[in-house]
């Protein structure tokens, strides 16, 4: 009787032992599954792999912007350039590539820490918040903005209400050449490459198709004129456009035509500037 029970005992313990083991690992299991819902370990797969759809939209930009800084610079600002061509007749062009230049694509210390996207110094007449800043001299006086929006206007008001730039609203509305050489003759700049500096942004970016979107005028293809008689001639990608057909619009071959752009495949952006006749004779 007394082996009876202690033997049952021992099963009541044993029983009791089991069903302990058995919650210990249900907690286990639950803590797992925690972990995985929070993602508080950041070397686990799931917080790799797991991404909202905001955060997808987030590293689309940064892809985005990682890339041409330019670019995005004009993508930013095209529409307020255009603005302001509508009401103050200075080229587009012209204002985004002297932006471009003046912010360091919208790096520089002046735009970052003032929203001076053009360099302008304060002048006596500027009443506003200020930045000193090493420019010509050292600690020079810059003017300091709320926003890119009103450093955009300020620039179109500084050009318009200076009787040494009247000369440049008496070229062609499109003349961005005209405009570059006018600015540094007039004493916008200081530097002499600065005409030669704006015109490269201008046909490297093809900024001269937004002059033309404010005046109504279709994009024509580019063409570069060199100290030759020999032209680089462009074609810029529109909707609709294929390379074949560009190939064949300019007699080329698709070959020809990739060759010329050193391009891998058949794939077209709009937008995108193609080489149709190019001044070397090699190819």
């Amino acid at each position: 009787m007394k082996f009876k029970s202690i033997l049952y005992i021992a099963l009541i313990s044993l029983f009791i032992a089991s069903c302990g083991s058995n919650k210990k690992v249900v907690t286990t299991k639950k803590r797992d599954k925690t972990t995985k819902t929070r993602n508080d370990n950041p070397n686990t797969e799931t917080h790799n792999t797991v991404i909202t759809e905001d955060e997808e939209k987030i590293t689309e930009t940064v892809k985005t912007r990682s890339g041409d800084k330019v670019a995005n610079y004009v993508d930013q600002f095209k529409d307020v350039a255009m603005k302001e061509m509508r009401l103050y007749k200075i080229p587009a062009s012209i204002t985004l590539a002297q932006g471009i230049l003046e912010s360091g694509s919208g790096f520089g210390r002046l735009s970052v820490e003032a929203n001076n996207h053009f360099g302008i110094k304060c002048h006596t007449a500027w009443t506003g918040e200020r930045i000193y800043h090493d420019d010509d001299e050292d600690q020079e006086c810059f003017r300091k903005y709320v926003s890119p929006d009103y450093s955009y206007r300020d620039h179109s008001l500084f050009l318009t209400q200076r009787k040494r730039y009247a000369g440049l609203f008496k070229l062609d509305k499109d003349d961005y050449k005209g405009w570059a050489h006018g600015l540094r003759k007039a004493g916008y700049a200081t530097d002499k490459k600065y005409p030669q500096k704006l015109i490269s942004l201008i046909e490297r970016y093809q900024l001269y198709q937004y002059d033309a979107i404010v005046l109504g005028h279709p994009v024509k293809t580019y063409t570069e004129t060199t100290t030759s008689t020999d032209k680089t001639e462009r074609h810029i990608v529109k909707s609709g456009d294929t390379l074949y057909g560009i190939a064949k619009k300019y007699n080329l071959t698709v070959e020809q035509l990739k060759t010329y752009n050193s391009l891998k495949s058949t794939t077209l952006s709009i937008g995108q500037v193609l080489i149709v006749k190019p001044i070397s004779k090699d190819f």
